[in-house]
Order: structure tokens, then sequence, then C-alpha cells
């Protein structure tokens, strides 16, 4: 029987345990304390153990020394972005196979992965380390503000700064202090956002499904807004051009097996003409499923669950052998928003496409599913005007992430 141990110091991956125990896994979860007691699927669970979300290193190495005195661990998969450097360090010391974290930073540090994908030749905005200071100023009279000030290994909008002149960033960088090395500068670059969502196995991704956000995801998180997504058509000029895009930046990113979320911009010219291959850049990458309901938006239109086969996946490992399993190809979206009432009553939405109700405190959403693209984009124009009407409410964006 193999022995799993799933790191997520964050509530999530309930499909991802229950589909390793169904595997016939041994599965031990790794969480913080702060989530020790939580809903946890635990008819899927052998074990929980538990350490402070600020422990150090050598505080993981002991506690999990610990578990691996009495189980041979086999497998560590990190179920949340910010668990990837620690599953990596821990495959390493373990000697677990996997990624370690050489990989893991392409995946994990916008410095890191920016510069593994100018390597690989595929369209990134201008970009810079803020290291040192000449080279920061050298930088800022190339390029044409607005600039983005990035944490280099936060996820989603978290801690970005958008600045418009030079004193505005130093004052920023100055702010930073010691922390000023993990953060990464880059150029503001106007348009719209997508993501492509990827199964990869042998180094190869075996299955991918290009979205178009709404509205941009850091625009919803410090402005609010209504968050959107719809898969868009393999065959289409977008959908095709992302789906090469991303296979090429994930065939020289490392990822051996396990699944990515990877966003793109379309660049928003104002309509000077671009070299051909340069309309879309890449914004950043993860070796995890997407949040906001992604993996719920994916299944809805193709029957695939990402965090389901993740599990299959690590359970197959290096020597095993996994296929995608048949599915449909149909179109999905969802309009997600929160909401002014606790519990909001979303009852007056009868489509028959509406596969999913968002069952959130403070949040209303729903996820529909056609073989039809255009009855799909439909939905999401009428339910995001009905949503602003029924439901909709803004909140500050949080220092860190709440899940």
């Amino acid at each position: 029987m193999l022995t799993i141990l799933c790191v997520a110091t964050y509530f999530k991956g309930d499909a991802f345990l229950r589909e390793a125990k169904q595997q016939g896994c041994t599965v031990l979860l790794l969480t913080s304390d702060k989530l020790a007691n939580d809903a946890w699927p635990r008819e899927a669970i052998d074990e929980i153990h538990s350490i402070p979300r600020d422990a150090d290193e050598a505080r993981i190495k002991r506690t999990v020394d610990a578990v691996a005195r009495r189980h041979r661990i086999e497998r560590i998969t990190a179920l949340d972005d910010f668990d990837v450097e620690m599953g990596a360090m821990l495959r390493e010391h373990l000697q677990v196979p996997g990624m370690g974290r050489t990989t893991a930073s392409r995946f994990r540090d916008k410095l890191a992965m920016r510069m593994k994908a100018r390597n690989l030749g595929i369209p990134v905005p201008e970009f810079a380390p803020v290291f040192t200071d000449q080279d920061v100023n050298d930088w800022l009279a190339r390029v044409a503000p607005p600039w983005m000030l990035k944490p280099r290994s936060s996820a989603a909008a978290i801690g970005i700064k958008k600045v418009n002149s030079h004193d505005e960033l130093w004052r920023a960088l100055h702010a930073a202090g010691d922390q000023r090395s993990r953060c990464v500068l880059e150029q503001f670059v106007p348009g719209d956002v997508y993501h492509v969502d990827s199964i990869v196995w042998d180094g190869g991704v075996i299955f991918a499904v290009a979205f178009k956000y709404g509205r941009p995801p850091m625009q919803i998180a410090h402005e609010g807004g209504i968050f959107i997504t719809r898969r868009l058509a393999d065959g289409s000029a977008e959908g095709s051009a992302l789906l090469a895009l991303n296979r090429r930046l994930q065939d020289g990113l490392g990822l051996r097996r396990g699944v990515s979320h990877t966003e793109f911009i379309r660049q928003d010219t104002g309509g000077v003409p671009l070299e051909p291959g340069r309309e879309f850049v890449f914004l950043e990458t993860s070796a995890r499923v997407g949040g906001a309901f992604i993996v719920d938006t994916i299944e809805a239109g193709t029957g695939i669950n990402l965090w389901r086969e993740w599990a299959k996946i690590e359970v197959a490992g290096e020597d095993g052998t996994y296929s995608v399993p048949p599915h449909r190809d149909d179109h999905s979206g969802i309009v997600l928003s929160l909401a002014r009432q606790e519990l909001p009553d979303m009852s007056a939405y009868v489509d028959p496409e509406i596969t999913t109700r968002i069952r959130k405190h403070h949040h209303a959403g729903l996820i529909v599913a056609s073989p039809d693209p255009q009855r799909v984009e439909a939905l999401m124009a009428d339910y995001t005007e009905r949503f602003y009407r029924d439901f909709f409410a803004t909140a500050p964006p949080p220092e860190r992430p709440v899940e």
C-alpha cells in the first residue's frame, strides 16, 4: 500500500484526498495547527499532523521525521501554491521522487519563472530583479510606467502594487526593507487575461483547456467586481494560440507529472501591430489546480476533475501509467461574487444549463455548461448584470490569502 503525505496549510484538496484513499493509499495530511480540527474528509485520511503556520524548515523536518519513523513516505504532494516549496524541500530531505526545489522555483518564484520563460522564447512583460540600485534605476529609465511591484512568491493578486513614478517606486522599495529582494519589478501590460489549465504526464501536456477571464483578477481583487471565466473553443484563434503557447512553456519548465494553472495576457496595444507570435505574453504559472472554483467549472464542461486526476497521477508515479479518461468537450463558465447576504437566495436562476450553485457564506456563484459556446457567453452576460443588482458587495483586498 502506497503512503502519500499531502501538505496543505490552507483548507483545500478534499477531492484529491478522497481519490488517493480510493486508489488504496495510506493518506497522511500535514496542515497548520489552526486548521487541524477543520472539516477535512477524515474518512479519507489516516493521520493528521500539524505545524505552526510560520514553522521554519527545521521544525517542519522534525515533524515529518517523526512521521517517517512509522511510515515509509513514498509520495509528497503540496496541495496549495504556498506549500510548493515545503513539498519540494521535504522530497529532497526524504529522497522521495518528484519535483525538487530548483524546478519548484519555476512554479512559485515570479522572477525565476519569467527568466526561464524568456530563455524559452516565450513572450514576457519587461521585468527586472530589484537587488541592485543602479540596475533598478537603469531599468526605470528604459521602461515606461506604470510598473508592477510583485512579491516573488505570492499567489493571485496578494501584495501586488501598481506604481506610476520613480519616487513612488523607491518609496515602496524602501518600505519593503529586508524583504525587498523578495520582489520583482514588471512593466504593466494592459489587456485581457486568460488561463490555461493542464494535466502533465511524462513531461508533456496531455490535457489542457483555455479560458478567458471577464475583468482581470487583479482588478477584481483590488477594485471589486464580479469574477467571470469561460472556456474558449480549442479551435478558436485565441484558444489554439494559448494552448500552443502553454505547451511550449510547460515542456520547458520541467514539471514531469502533475497539474498546472497558467495565466497569459493578450496585449492591448491601442491598435499598434505586434510581431507575429507576440500577441499573448506569459503572466505566471503554478504546479497546482486553479482556485475560485475553476476546477468545478472545468469539470462541468468536460467531466474531468483535476483534483482527482492529479491524485491518480501522483499514485502512478515514475513507474506507473496514466491516461486521461474519456470526457466531454462542452463549454462552461462561472459567475462568482461577494454577496451582501450571508446566504444569498439564487432560486430565481433556473436555466437548465446551471450545473452548480456555489454554497458559501456571503458569496453568490453559478457554473453553467453547454455544447453551445454562444449560449454560455449569453448566460455569463445575463448573470453578471443580474448579480450586480441582486447580490454584489465589495471588500478590501486581504493582506494574505484567507484560503
